[in-house]
């Protein structure tokens, strides 16, 4: 779920769209208890007092560390010197084709792919989100069960991109005291970044004048 606050004089009123986990715990326990269009009660913080609004929400509630996994296979082209952009997308799309037509993929991966994971048949196992890179990613996410993507360009090379599973899983452990870091740093990153506008505030010099009639 994600909120946009109340009224800020450096950016218009909006923070744009956070998860939770990125709000500091003040206002996560006002916004937990309001609905879109509803503004809070005064709320004191160390950087000074706030009024917050949500705008809008959306996005699901999840259990906590459970994460969204796809389980993937992949058949990579790498471009080199001797294999142009054009040679890459001409194998993948007659590859394509002959599993359209039936051809067995992880074969196919095993004979023509230039990853690592070609000996599994292109298997990359459960991909959580972050795992691969932006572009590989989004592709994967738009396929559906079985589906074979269009040549997929990465900083890799190129890809046909098949989505074997998708499942809903807990997170391990070690993933979680990862998150929970990155998620600490952001919020200590916002709440320096208050204080800071505050400062701003602080310092900030204005003076009132009249003109003499």
């Amino acid at each position: 779920m994600s909120f946009s606050d109340a009224p800020d004089a450096l950016q218009g009123g909006g923070m744009g769209w956070r998860p939770a986990d990125r709000l500091p715990e003040l206002f996560v326990r006002a916004l937990s208890a309001m609905k879109p269009g509803e503004v809070s009660d005064i709320l004191r913080s160390p950087a000074g007092f706030h009024i917050v609004r949500i705008n809008d929400q959306r996005g699901g509630k999840a259990g906590p560390g459970v994460v969204a996994q796809t389980h993937v296979r992949h058949i990579l082209v790498r471009t080199n010197e001797l294999v142009s952009e054009s040679d890459a997308l001409r194998k993948l799309n007659i590859l394509r084709e002959r599993i359209r037509q039936g051809a067995d993929f992880a074969e196919l991966a095993r004979l023509n792919s230039d990853d690592a994971s070609a000996a599994r048949g292109g298997d990359l196992g459960w991909i959580t989100g972050g795992d691969t890179v932006p572009d590989f990613e989004r592709a994967m996410n738009a396929l559906r069960i079985k589906e074979v993507s269009e040549p997929v360009r990465s900083p890799f090379g190129y890809h046909l991109i098949q989505v074997l599973e998708r499942r809903a899983a807990d997170l391990p452990e070690d993933r979680k005291r990862l998150q929970a870091r990155r998620v600490l740093g952001a919020r200590r990153a916002d709440e320096a970044y208050e204080e800071w506008v505050r400062q701003l505030r602080d310092r900030a010099y204005v003076e009132y004048r009249l003109d003499d009639r």
